[in-house]
């Protein structure tokens, strides 16, 4: 199991914690609300009660607890309305919480109005999505109390859904700054290990490139040396595309027909004799902002994981393609195919399809292609014992 099949379980395992806490949240508030409606249902009842007793109190009567109950209700919305359906009073319309209030003065917001076609709004509401109505009698007149949630008990409903609002801003906040931040310390480690690659094959590499000079005034063997002066030299460009890797890359407007053309001829000699190569153009010129050193290494890394993916036999086809402002190179191959567990995450660092190999030449090419060349690297397709093909995007120059 590679560490990103592992990072995957964790953020799976992360995201069921995270709805578990949601749906504990909710269940909670619900359960919460449903007991603060009941309680706010009792005090509507006893408020509806208590005006009946103040009716019926006559001469010196205890008036004292009556009024003391209808008192107290100083947040729940209620409409008292009579047989003609006519609104005789209304309570609690205008209770404002401390962020209304502070808008207020700054004047963001005016107090509402508390006129009859408000309160005609307000009850036919109640009446599609309220409670029913509690009846009184007064002296042989019925009249009903309406009634609706109070703004604590409306705001409660919805506090789970704003706490989980705010957690799941505060956690993508968080996993982009420590997403940007290991970016930028892979980033740093790759051009690290890069320059010092660079630096230890550089000793090696002065002592071979002088011993090669040495061999052409000393041997008969021309050709032989001519050879091993060309791995010196490919060696040289290897180490010098190491140190290029973290340093601001120097793009320079060429024909990559050509570089994709030298690229394929240094690499027919070293491939077995049975990999065949094609190259399908329809412009011998395609201009193109590149490095050539990095992206001749792109090619040659993708060349090679073709011949890999064939065992070296069978055809690597190589077609670029002008399609608007952009360039297309599609190499593929007629291999096995690419094991669809690991297509998505195959320019990853570690993910590979070979039993050795250290999976860092797609995640290099990637890097190379999209941060130094701003273009495109993806698998187009991948079919088993049916081939793949990379395509790689490129800004064209025209």
């Amino acid at each position: 199991m590679d560490i990103y099949t592992k990072q995957k379980k964790w953020k799976f395992a992360l995201l069921i914690f995270a709805i578990t806490i949601g749906f504990s949240s909710l269940f909670v508030t619900n359960r919460l609300v449903k007991k603060l409606k009941k309680e706010e249902n009792k005090k509507i009842e006893l408020w509806a009660a208590a005006t009946k007793h103040l009716v019926k109190i006559s001469g010196e009567g205890d008036y004292s607890l009556a009024i003391k109950i209808i008192n107290e209700n100083k947040n729940i919305p209620v409409i008292l309305v009579d047989e003609c359906d006519s609104i005789l009073e209304s309570k609690n319309f205008n209770i404002y919480n401390n962020i209304d209030s502070l808008l207020f003065k700054l004047k963001v917001r005016s107090p509402r109005l508390i006129t009859q076609k408000f309160l005609r709004t307000e009850l036919n509401s109640i009446r599609e999505d309220g409670d029913d109505p509690i009846e009184i009698n007064i002296i042989g007149d019925k009249q009903w109390i309406y009634y609706k949630d109070s703004a604590m008990l409306y705001q409660l409903r919805y506090y789970p859904f704003y706490q989980l609002a705010f957690i799941s801003i505060f956690m993508f906040i968080a996993y982009f700054i420590f997403s940007a931040s290991r970016k930028s310390e892979q980033n740093k480690v790759w051009a690290g290990m890069a320059k010092e690659t660079a630096h230890q094959i550089g000793t090696p590499l002065s002592s071979l490139m002088a011993w090669v000079e040495l061999l052409k005034e000393k041997t008969k063997e021309k050709n032989l040396v001519n050879e091993m002066n060309k791995d010196v030299l490919r060696l040289k460009t290897i180490a010098d595309r190491f140190s290029k890797i973290g340093s601001k890359s120097e793009l320079e407007q060429v024909n990559i027909i050509m570089i994709i053309e030298d690229a394929i001829e240094y690499l027919k000699s070293r491939m077995p004799k049975n990999t065949n190569f094609k190259i399908e153009y329809i412009n011998k010129s395609i201009e193109a902002n590149i490095n050539i050193t990095l992206f001749a290494w792109v090619i040659e890394n993708l060349v090679k994981n073709a011949v890999d993916a064939i065992k070296g036999k069978g055809e690597i086809i190589l077609s670029i393609e002008e399609k608007n402002s952009y360039v297309n190179i599609n190499i593929s191959d007629n291999g096995e195919g690419i094991n669809s567990k690991i297509i998505k995450s195959i320019f990853k660092p570690g993910v590979t399809s070979k039993k050795r190999g250290w999976g860092l030449g797609l995640s290099l090419s990637k890097r190379i292609i999209k941060e130094y060349h701003r273009g495109e690297i993806y698998v187009l397709k991948s079919d088993k014992n049916q081939g793949t093909t990379f395509t790689i995007k490129l800004p064209k120059v025209d």
